[in-house]
Formats: structure tokens, C-alpha cells, sequence
């Protein structure tokens, strides 16, 4: 009789810990491997330590599954597909899936960095922004932040620009192969973000041209549907990013290392610790977000044919 007490009590128990391993929620988190996602590399670097920022702040029943993209747009047709709840990007793919769905599938929870994007150029051949004519400039994908901001002041600058060429032709490029066409001549000048505004100014001798010192580089988004499923978790989710945002800036040297072997992982390649360093001192990482400065990349995508008409952004900021 013991014995088949014990027994039973033995199959109940492991029932038990099969139920509570099923009822896990999974919470599925992009991001890019740039340092402009500081928030979401170091936290998807200690995620694989077995030390999740967020894993420990939402309960251990909450698991985090990261998804890394090149640049914007793919990370918002996740979005779209139900591929992932939650997403770092940058702001120009954000407001463009906000008005494709009509406000209806994406909200933006908080800002995550700032500054960290640049034009860099050749500087043997592009000395002015009269000399782009005729020119190739990369972007990291067509569609994303700095794609908007380099049509748009390219429009500004009195050039006529089109997604096929026009005056200056822009060429969206992956990172990786923007570095090394650039190196090549291929291209003349490369619009994009830090590690890669820093690596092309170190292994390339390229020149800062346009410092985008101010600018809303990266936001946290949500799906409105996890924020309608799950908003104590987004809320939570929310607290712990501006928690890690604290620590990030009060610990900037652990910080940058745990950034630099995630990134080197994530890129295959050795990024040295210089880079890094150099990469830091172009950006400001806040949670803060206002509806302001958004409303000025909406004009870019306007200039740059990504948006016809102004969405209300009234919706797109939400406090879960």
C-alpha cells in the first residue's frame, strides 16, 4: 500500500511540473544587433546566461524568446504576422505600421535610445551635399529610420530621389555589406547607426557628414493585441526596460561588455571593446518619448513617398 501511495504521489508530482511547464507564457522580443538596442542585446545576452533581466522581474513562469532583424520593417511585419509581441525599432518603421493598420496594431511603450546615427561619406568624393549627385549612398532597408532620414534630406537638400534611383540613386544595403562596399567604392556614403558609423570611420576612413545627435534612434513597441491579452505583463515588461535603462547608464563599462561579446556572438565577428566605447559617446539612452519629435519623422516619410497622408498619433503612445 506504501508503495503505491508513493507512486502515485510520485506521477501526481510530475503531472504537476508538466502542467506548470505547459502553462509557461513565452513573451517573443526582437531587436537589431546594433548598440542602439543596448536595452535588448544585453538583456538577450543574459537571457542566455541563465540571468534574464526580464525573466526575473515578470515571475518565473514568463519565459523571453529573442528574435534578432536587420532593420525596421521586417521586425513590424513580425509584428503583423503575430510572429513576436513586442519589438526594439526605430521610429520611421513604427509609424508607418501605425498608419498601414490605421492605428489599429502597433503602440509605442517607451523611447530606449537616442542619437547614434550618422551619414558617413567618402570623403575624396562627397565634400558638400552638392557633390551627392549622381552619387550612391546605402541604407540599412528600405523602409527604416535611416532609409526616411536619408531620402528626406536628400528631398531637402533639392534632389530629386526615387526607390529607384533619381539624382542620388539609395542603395538598402544589410550592415555588414554596407561596410564592405564602402570599403570597395561601391558606394559613396552610408546613412546608418553605431557600431557601423564608428567601424566605417575606423576600418574605412570614412567622414561623419550629418550627426544625428538628438534624434529618437530607437523606441520599444508592442502589438495592441499583447497589450490587449497580456497588459500586466507589458506593464511589467515596461518597468524592467526603464529599470535596465537606469542600470545601463549607471554602469556603463559592465555594460558596454556584456553589449560587446552579445554583439560579437550575434555577428559573428570580434568587436573590440574600442568600438564600443567610441560607438557610446554618441547616444543617450531614456525611456522618455513625446508625441513631438515623432511628428517630424512623419514628415519625412512624407518627403520621402513612405507616407501619404498624416496619421493621428493621438493612439500611438501608450503607458500599458
Amino acid at each position: 500500500m506504501k508503495l503505491l501511495k508513493s507512486m502515485l504521489f510520485l506521477v501526481l508530482s510530475l503531472g504537476l511540473c508538466a502542467l506548470s511547464r505547459a502553462e509557461k507564457v513565452v513573451i517573443r522580443v526582437g531587436h537589431f544587433p546594433n548598440v542602439t538596442h543596448a536595452q535588448a542585446v544585453i538583456a538577450h545576452a543574459l537571457s542566455g546566461k541563465g540571468k534574464g533581466w526580464f525573466e526575473e522581474r515578470l515571475g518565473e513562469d514568463v519565459k523571453i524568446q529573442w528574435f534578432v532583424y536587420n532593420a525596421g520593417p521586417s521586425a513590424m511585419e513580425a509584428i503583423f504576422a503575430d510572429s513576436i509581441d513586442l519589438t526594439y525599432v526605430g521610429p520611421s518603421p513604427a509609424l508607418n505600421a501605425y498608419a498601414k493598420s490605421n492605428g489599429d496594431e502597433v503602440r509605442i511603450l517607451a523611447g530606449a535610445a537616442n542619437g547614434g546615427a550618422a551619414l558617413v561619406v567618402n570623403a575624396e568624393r562627397i565634400k558638400t551635399a552638392a557633390d551627392f549627385k549622381g552619387k550612391k549612398v546605402a541604407t540599412p532597408q528600405l523602409g527604416n529610420t535611416q532609409d526616411v532620414s536619408c531620402r528626406a534630406w536628400l528631398t531637402k537638400q533639392g534632389f530629386k530621389v526615387t526607390q529607384l534611383g533619381g539624382d542620388v540613386q539609395v542603395l538598402p544595403t544589410s550592415n555588414p555589406d554596407q561596410l564592405n562596399f564602402f570599403k570597395q567604392g561601391t558606394v559613396d556614403a552610408v546613412w546608418t547607426v553605431e557600431p557601423w558609423v564608428s567601424r566605417l570611420e575606423s576600418e574605412a576612413n570614412g567622414k561623419v557628414l550629418v550627426e544625428e545627435g538628438d534624434a529618437i534612434t530607437t523606441v520599444l513597441v508592442s502589438s495592441v493585441k499583447f497589450l490587449r491579452d497580456r497588459r500586466e505583463l507589458a506593464k511589467k515588461f515596461a518597468k524592467a526596460h526603464a529599470e535596465l535603462t537606469e542600470w545601463i547608464q549607471k554602469n556603463p563599462d559592465e555594460a558596454q561588455k556584456i553589449l560587446r561579446e552579445e554583439l560579437s556572438a550575434e555577428t559573428t565577428r570580434q568587436i573590440p571593446a574600442e568600438l564600443i566605447a567610441a560607438s557610446w559617446k554618441r547616444l543617450k539612452f531614456t525611456t522618455e518619448i513625446s508625441r513631438e519629435p515623432l511628428q517630424e519623422f512623419v514628415g519625412n516619410a512624407q518627403k520621402a513617398g513612405f507616407m501619404r497622408g498624416a496619421p493621428d498619433l493621438k493612439r500611438l503612445i501608450e503607458a500599458p
